[in-house]
C-alpha cells in the first residue's frame, strides 16, 4: 500500500533537485504527480483486479481465503483513490525541505554505480540478455515439475485426532477395552496433555459413527514444558509406532480439518476411493482387491477398505404355522423377541423436571447365549408357555453393517492415510497402479475423494478464471499506455516473475496448492507494478530528450534509457524492499495457521526477488530494440520525403 507514496514522493524529489530553481514549488508537485499519477493508479487497479481469481474459489478454499482476498482488495482500491487525491495534496505540505541530490546519496551511489555498468553491458549484449532470459525460464521447469501438489497445506492445530478402524462386528466390549489400551498408550508419551476417547456413534443423525470406528483427540502439550521438540509429523510417527494391534488401522489427523472433510466429502483421511454400485458383495470384493493392491504403492501409511457385508446379525424366522396352532400372531412373537433381547420402554420416572425412561429386557448373561434365547417362554392366549425354539429358526448371518448411498448408488468407501509424499503425485501414481491391477464389473465406478476432489474443484475453477484476469489486466495496460506493445511488454515480464517463486517454493520443499496459487497471483499483480513503473520512467526519458530534440540515434536511445532506468533505480529497489519487509514476519510465523500464510507469503518473496533482477534487464532491453525499430522507421520516412524518387 505504500509503493504508490513512495514512488510519488521520489518523483517529487526528482522534480526539486531538476527544476527546483526554475519553478514554483506548488508546480514542481504538480508536476511529480501528474507525471506518475496515472501510472499509479492503473498498477494498484491491476493489484487488485489480479485477485479476481481468489474470488472465485468455492467451498473450503474459498472460505479461508476470500476474507484475504476482501481485505486486500479493498484496501489496494482505497490505495489507488489516496495515490491520485491525497498523497500529492501532501507532498505541497511537507516536502519543502532541500533536496541531497543522487549524487551525495551513499545508498543510490552504490546502486548508480553497480547497476550503470550492467546496464550498458545488457543493452550492448540485447540479443545474449535475452537468450539468458529465455534460458533461465525453460531452467525453472526442473523444479516446478519436482513440485507436489495438494489441496491444503497441512496446518498444525496443535491437538491429534487418532481414528483407526477395526473390522465390522467387533463386540462393544472388546471395542472399550481396545480404546481403554490406545489410550493408555498414548497418555504415556511425555508432550500428551490428555486424551479422551469415543467409541461407536452419538444420540444424532449428524454423526453416524459404526462401533468399529474410534476417535480420540489428544490435547498436546505446549513445548516448552518436555524436553523433546518434535515437529507433528515426528510425533504422530512415534505413536503409530506404540500403537500397533491386530486388525486395527490407524489414522493420524487433525480434530477441526478432520470433522471439515467429513463433513464435505465424508472421507476422513487425505485420500478416500467411493466404490460405486448395485451389489453391496461386490463392492465389498472389490474393496479387498484395491485395498490389496494400493497397500503396496510407496507413500501408503495405512489403507482400509469398508467391509459393507461384514456385520452379523441374529435373524429370526418365524414359523407361521405352529404360532397358529398356539393361537399367536407374528406381533405377539415379535415383542416378546423385542422384550428379551433389546428391551422395552414400560413407563418413565419423573425426577424434579427431569423425565427418565424404565426398559426392560433380560439380564446380559441370558441374552449374551442363543441356547438360552432359545428357551425363552412365549405365552399363549390359552394361558401355556411355549418355548421360542418351537415358534421360530435361530440363524447367525452375514449382513451389511451400514449402507451408504450416494448420487442414488450404493457405495463402498476406502480410506487411504499417506506419509512423505504429495496428494497429487500419489493420486496420479494410484490411479494408473489400480486400473491395471483391479477390473471393474459392468456398472461398477470408482471415484477419488478426500483432498484430491477438493484440488480438481478448485483447479478446473482457476483454469478458467486466470485467463480471464489476465485479459482484464492487459486491457488495463492498454488503457494507461494507449499501446498495444507496451502492455505487451509489461505483460512478457510476468513469467520471469514466476522463476523466483518456482525456485523458493523447490528449496522449502513447498508443494503447490490453493494457498501457493493465491501467492502467484498476488505476485503478477506486484509484478506487473514494477513493469509500469519501470516503462513510466523509460517513457519519460525518452520523451524528454525527444522534446529537446536528442533523440536522432540509436546512441541517444541508449542513453535515454540509462537515464531512465539507472537514475531512478531507488524508487524500484525501495517499493521492492517494503513488500519484502511486510511479508518476512510471515516468513518466520511458527503459530497455528502459519503453513498456509507462509505458502502465500514464498511465491511473493521469491517472485519478487526475480521480477525486480529481471525487470531491471529485459524491460530496458526490450524497450531499446522496440524504440530502435522506431527511430529506423522515422529514418525511413524522413529519406522517403527528402529523396522521394530515391532508392
Amino acid at each position: 500500500m505504500v509503493d504508490a507514496s513512495v514512488v510519488m514522493v521520489e518523483n517529487a524529489h526528482k522534480h526539486l533537485e531538476r527544476y527546483g530553481d526554475t519553478k514554483s514549488h506548488a508546480a514542481i508537485m504538480l508536476d511529480a504527480a501528474r507525471g506518475v499519477g496515472p501510472a499509479l493508479f492503473y498498477s494498484l487497479l491491476i493489484i487488485t483486479v489480479s485477485f479476481l481469481p481468489v474470488f472465485s474459489l468455492t467451498e473450503q478454499s474459498g472460505r479461508l481465503f476470500k476474507p484475504l482476498a476482501y481485505t486486500k482488495t479493498f484496501a489496494m482500491a482505497a490505495s489507488a483513490v489516496l495515490a491520485i487525491t491525497i498523497v500529492p495534496v501532501l507532498m505541497t505540505f511537507f516536502i519543502r525541505q532541500r533536496i541531497l541530490p543522487e549524487a551525495r546519496n551513499p545508498l543510490s551511489r552504490f546502486f548508480i554505480r553497480v547497476y550503470h555498468p550492467f546496464i550498458r553491458l545488457v543493452l550492448r549484449w540485447r540479443k545474449i540478455t535475452l537468450l539468458l532470459a529465455v534460458i533461465m525460464l525453460a531452467v525453472t521447469i526442473y523444479p516446478l515439475s519436482r513440485l507436489g501438489s495438494e489441496f491444503m497445506p497441512p496446518l498444525n492445530e496443535g491437538d491429534f485426532l487418532y481414528m483407526p478402524t477395526t473390522l465390522p462386528g467387533i463386540s462393544i466390549t472388546k471395542a472399550k477395552e481396545l480404546l481403554q489400551q490406545t489410550d493408555k498408550i498414548i497418555q504415556r508419551f511425555p508432550e500428551v496433555l490428555t486424551t479422551h476417547g469415543k467409541i461407536g456413534r452419538a444420540e444424532t443423525a449428524t454423526d453416524p459413527a459404526p462401533l468399529s470406528m474410534i476417535e480420540t483427540t489428544i490435547t498436546l502439550r505446549p513445548k516448552v514444558e518436555y524436553e523433546r521438540y518434535l515437529t507433528m509429523q515426528e510425533l504422530a510417527d512415534d505413536l503409530d509406532r506404540a500403537i500397533q494391534f491386530p486388525g486395527l488401522t490407524n489414522a493420524w489427523t487433525m480434530p477441526i480439518k478432520t470433522r471439515i472433510d467429513m463433513l464435505s466429502t465424508g472421507i476422513k483421511t487425505p485420500v478416500g476411493i467411493k466404490l460405486m454400485g448395485p451389489d453391496l458383495d461386490v463392492l465389498s470384493d472389490l474393496g479387498a482387491q484395491i485395498e490389496a493392491v494400493v497397500r503396496d504403492i510407496p507413500g501408503t501409511l495405512s489403507v482400509y477398505a469398508e467391509r459393507v457385508t461384514g456385520g452379523n446379525y441374529l435373524d429370526f424366522t418365524i414359523d407361521r404355522t405352529q404360532i397358529a396352532r398356539y393361537g399367536l400372531t407374528v406381533g405377539d412373537v415379535q415383542d416378546v423377541i423385542m422384550i428379551a433381547i433389546g428391551g422395552m420402554n414400560v413407563t418413565f420416572t419423573v425426577e424434579g423436571l427431569e423425565r427418565y425412561p424404565v426398559n426392560l429386557r433380560y439380564s446380559r448373561e441370558l441374552r449374551d447365549d442363543i441356547d438360552r434365547l432359545k428357551r425363552v417362554l412365549v405365552p399363549t392366549p390359552a394361558g401355556a408357555q411355549v418355548p421360542l425354539i418351537q415358534l421360530a429358526d435361530f440363524a447367525i448371518r452375514k449382513g451389511a453393517a451400514s449402507i451408504k448411498s450416494e448420487n442414488s448408488r450404493q457405495t463402498a468407501w476406502i480410506y487411504v492415510d499417506l506419509k512423505g509424499i504429495d496428494v497429487g503425485s500419489y493420486v496420479r501414481r494410484a490411479m494408473a497402479i489400480v486400473d491395471r491391477g483391479v477390473e471393474l464389473p459392468q456398472g461398477y465406478s470408482i471415484v477419488w475423494s478426500g483432498q484430491f476432489e477438493y484440488m480438481e474443484k478448485a483447479r478446473r475453477t482457476l483454469r478458467v478464471i486466470v485467463p480471464v484476469t489476465l485479459v482484464l489486466i492487459f486491457l488495463l495496460l492498454y488503457l494507461h499506455f494507449h499501446s498495444v506493445t507496451e502492455a505487451m511488454i509489461v505483460m512478457a515480464s510476468l513469467p520471469f516473475a514466476l522463476v523466483g517463486g518456482v525456485w523458493l517454493l523447490y528449496v522449502l520443499d513447498y508443494n503447490l496448492s490453493v494457498a501457493v496459487v493465491v501467492g502467484f497471483i498476488a505476485l503478477a499483480g506486484l509484478a506487473a507494478e514494477t513493469g509500469v513503473v519501470m516503462l513510466v520512467y523509460l517513457d519519460e526519458s525518452y520523451q524528454h530528450r525527444q522534446t529537446e530534440g536528442r533523440m536522432s540515434s540509436p546512441a541517444d536511445l541508449q542513453d535515454a534509457i540509462i537515464e531512465g532506468a539507472v537514475d531512478r533505480v531507488r524508487p524500484k529497489l525501495m517499493t521492492v524492499s517494503t513488500t519484502l519487509i511486510g511479508l518476512l514476519p510471515v516468513m518466520w510465523g511458527t503459530e497455528s495457521g502459519s503453513e498456509v500464510m507462509k505458502r502465500i507469503a514464498a511465491p511473493m518473496v521469491g517472485g519478487l526477488v526475480s521480477s525486480t533482477i529481471l525487470t531491471l534487464v529485459i524491460i530496458p532491453v526490450v524497450y531499446d530494440i522496440w524504440k530502435r525499430l522506431v527511430l529506423y522507421r522515422r529514418a525511413r520516412r524522413r529519406v522517403r520525403a527528402l529523396a522521394p524518387d530515391g532508392p
